[in-house]
């Protein structure tokens, strides 16, 4: 988790729980705004680096765990709360949890959040002719390894997929853990179609369904459903990064969106570890999960 760490708070399985984080010294911190977009940043202090991946600085970014891979829980960074834990999302009144379509079974990826981007809802792109869906930009982790919900890990980007979803572009950029065993041989888009056929065709049908069994239409996509490559991404992360940065600094409507942090220190909005700290502390005590309901594991069939 590259130091950082999370601390729970309200019951698992319940509208109150939430997961805070903490940096490398124990300080309470958000994980939108604290935590670099790039990885390189907490490296240049190492002689030697420790890691020394081709074309680190350019393509290798932070990003914060949300969903891990087969589970169901929708699972996102709290951007209109203080600090932004992650919390399960809501829907009339209910937890949400993504249905199993066959032959898939919950998030098909470790699914999260690069920190430090923002998709301003007042931005229409210039490609899907969409407006951003005011949230940090997504990430689907292709690796063999299952992370655990709140990792910070670092990834190298190799793609990215434009959803249209309900009118809004919600980009997904496909990544790859540096520290898979195979990373090596992942360095754009076409690697994934080589050395894992058929995953991208499943992202896209996975994206494109996963609402049906809620009564809710399919998905669209930008460029016809078809991924661009990574020099393409960079573009898309570096544009809504800046869309992160003018909103910290005031230089944009930031909504209902939560920008207090503890490490932008030119931002108006960074405020003390200790008013930081009152805040986690305010939050309900830790307590029991409640149990989930039979009907997340349901498998639904669709006619195609």
């Amino acid at each position: 988790m590259q130091g950082y760490r999370v601390e729970e708070r309200g019951r698992p399985n319940t509208t109150d729980y939430r997961l805070y984080f903490k940096n490398t010294d124990g300080k309470f911190i958000s994980p939108f705004h604290d935590i670099p977009l790039h990885a390189r940043a907490e490296q240049d202090s190492d002689v030697p680096a420790k890691k020394s991946k081709t074309n680190w600085d350019k393509n290798v970014f932070n990003m914060v765990v949300e969903v891990p891979r087969w589970t169901n829980a929708k699972m996102e960074i709290a951007t209109k709360e203080l600090l932004n834990p992650i919390k399960q999302d809501i829907k009339k009144g209910k937890l949400r949890y993504v249905s199993n379509i066959f032959p898939h079974k919950g998030y098909i990826w470790n699914y999260g959040a690069l920190p430090q981007t923002w998709e301003d809802p007042k931005h229409i792109d210039n490609d899907t002719k969409c407006c951003g869906d005011n949230d940090p930009i997504d990430v689907c982790e292709i690796g063999s390894k299952v992370c655990t919900r709140g990792d910070v890990i670092q990834v190298k980007v190799l793609g990215i997929l434009a959803l249209v979803d309900e009118g809004e572009t919600d980009w997904k950029v496909i990544a790859i853990n540096i520290d898979d065993p195979d990373a090596e041989k992942f360095n754009d888009i076409e690697d994934v179609k080589k050395h894992k056929p058929g995953y991208l065709e499943a992202t896209v049908d996975w994206l494109r369904t996963y609402k049906v069994p809620d009564g809710k239409p399919e998905n669209q996509f930008g460029f016809n459903g078809k991924f661009k490559g990574q020099e393409f991404a960079l573009e898309v992360i570096k544009s809504t990064h800046e869309h992160w940065k003018n909103m910290l600094h005031k230089k944009s409507d930031k909504g209902e969106i939560e920008c207090k942090n503890v490490t932008v220190n030119e931002s108006p909005f960074c405020c003390p570890e200790d008013e930081a700290a009152s805040i986690v502390q305010s939050a309900p005590s830790p307590g029991s999960p409640n149990k989930v309901t039979a009907d997340v594991d349901t498998w639904h069939f669709l006619n195609q």
